[in-house]
């Protein structure tokens, strides 16, 4: 049998979608309404991919350092646009620190993959850098956008009992302790529901993708390890970081609580 994947044509995407049209189908016979949303999203997926496909085959083959900065810069940009959007609630410059943090976290961690544990030469070769911060960046702004949303709900839903204890001699940090330790736990908790069923209840899709390539298997699965654990570290990291800045911004020096910021999406 010869290595690598087998070639997917125009054909074979037309009776991929077969899958989708069941399923509108079904929408349309118990009267779900979702095969209006169903039929967007499958055009969106097309669209996206193929734009996609075509840029990152022009930058693969351009190698040029400042176009792979600009492509991850939009990556991160759109990243933490919907780590935003994602969320209920809303605080002014929180988009900012989305970015700040998807960047900081995002960058380190798929640097420190290519730079010290897989020794790419160069560091920012897009063929690497571009899919392991793609991954980063997709993990990590899911658990960002269930961090702040939960952290933010608490101290609008709770802000009388976080008040009454800041009046009672409470410091900031003691009122916010308990919203901040839930918001960063339920940030966690996609990553660690993955690290505890991959191999077992799914393959990853790098894994997939590279065994269908034709690589050994245990290559494979070394490759698929370092990607979990550069994504738990990303993610752990990022709703941490963003939950402190989100506190600082929300309690002044006087340990008061500036509920008034807060704004539902």
């Amino acid at each position: 049998m010869p290595d690598g994947a087998i070639a997917i044509d125009a054909w074979h995407l037309a009776l991929s979608a077969g899958f989708v049209v069941l399923a509108g189908a079904v929408s349309l016979g118990l009267r779900l309404g979702l095969e209006g949303k169903l039929a967007l999203a499958s055009a969106r997926t097309v669209g996206q991919l193929l734009l996609v496909g075509y840029v990152l085959g022009w930058v693969f083959e351009l190698e040029e350092p400042f176009v792979v900065l600009v492509l991850l810069t939009l990556m991160i940009a759109a990243a933490a646009r919907a780590a935003v959007q994602r969320s209920t609630r809303r605080i002014p410059g929180v988009g900012l620190m989305a970015f700040s943090m998807l960047a900081l976290t995002g960058l380190a961690t798929t640097l420190g993959a290519t730079e010290v544990v897989i020794g790419v030469e160069p560091w920012w070769r897009p063929r690497y850098v571009v899919p392991l911060l793609g991954m980063v960046l997709g993990n990590g702004l899911t658990g960002m956008s269930l961090c702040l949303d939960e952290l933010l709900s608490s101290l609008d839903e709770q802000r009388a009992r976080v008040e009454t204890e800041l009046s009672l001699g409470a410091t900031r940090w003691e009122a916010a302790r308990a919203p901040l330790r839930e918001s960063i736990r339920r940030g966690m908790i996609p990553i660690l529901n993955s690290m505890m069923v991959v191999g077992v209840v799914s393959l990853p899709g790098m894994m997939t993708g590279q065994i269908l390539e034709g690589a050994d298997p245990l290559m494979a699965v070394r490759y698929q390890i370092v990607i979990m654990f550069m994504l738990a570290g990303a993610t752990s990291f990022g709703c941490m970081l963003l939950a402190l800045l989100v506190y600082r911004r929300l309690f002044n020096p006087r340990h008061q609580l500036r509920a008034e910021l807060i704004t539902r999406s």
